[in-house]
């Protein structure tokens, strides 16, 4: 998510698998998101912990999905304890952009949420990265807390890699939670006051809008890039 001056190369590619937004939408959509309130007490709720290239782009993906109450962007999947930002761009502490995801299980489902982690990435079988989020830091992880959980994303992957759909394997592994450390405040809820900036518009915006314009039906209200 370092890159903010995109190469040609990378503009054309992306225009490619993304989807175009006007900025008077995503300045909308942005100030509707702003408005979300986080419930103070979130014990109540269950949790769900993916790792998949820039936490940013993950968090508002899945706060846009109904049944999410709220996303927290983080580090997972590392030793070094209670990492910072710069400790984990070395690629040195194990550590991968992690968001924890809590929902409504009366609304949403697990299973929803792992095949809606799949099925937004840009490359599921890209190993070490998304796109050009690239380095063990932007690796794909599925964490799970128990194991119903783990069955539930193993099905999952192996739905994928029997498909046909791609011709790697998907390269996401599957993980425990251990620990989860939340990232820095200004890393969170990043792209909702930050839409302007080169890489969140042309990146992390126009990947969520083409997942979103895919599945509508998901989406919250008011949370939806692709709508014009």
């Amino acid at each position: 998510m370092k890159i903010i001056v995109l190469t040609i190369f990378t503009a054309i590619a992306l225009t490619a698998c993304g989807q175009n937004v006007a900025h008077n939408t995503v300045a909308s959509v942005a100030a509707n998101f702003q408005k979300d309130v986080v419930p103070a007490d979130l014990s109540k709720y269950r949790q769900a912990t993916f790792a998949a290239g820039c936490f940013w782009h993950e968090e508002t993906l899945f706060e846009s999905i109904k049944g999410v109450v709220t996303a927290v962007s983080g580090y997972a999947g590392g030793t070094k304890v209670a990492p910072t930002y710069e400790d984990v761009e070395t690629s040195t502490t194990g550590h991968a952009e992690t968001v924890d995801v809590y929902y409504d299980s009366s609304k949403i489902s697990y299973a929803t949420l792992v095949k809606i982690y799949f099925e937004a990435q840009e490359d599921p079988t890209q190993v070490n990265g998304q796109g050009p989020d690239e380095g063990p830091q932007y690796r794909s992880i599925a964490f799970y807390r128990n194991e119903s959980e783990r069955v539930v994303i193993e099905n999952y992957i192996s739905v994928l890699n029997k498909s046909g759909k791609y011709k790697k394997p998907i390269a996401a592994e599957v993980k425990p939670v251990a620990m989860f450390w939340p990232a820095e405040g200004y890393h969170q809820h990043y792209i909702n006051t930050h839409f302007d900036e080169s890489y969140v518009s042309n990146v992390s915006i126009r990947g969520i809008a083409h997942f979103q314009s895919a599945n509508p039906e998901l989406i919250k209200p008011g949370h939806n890039f692709a709508i014009k």
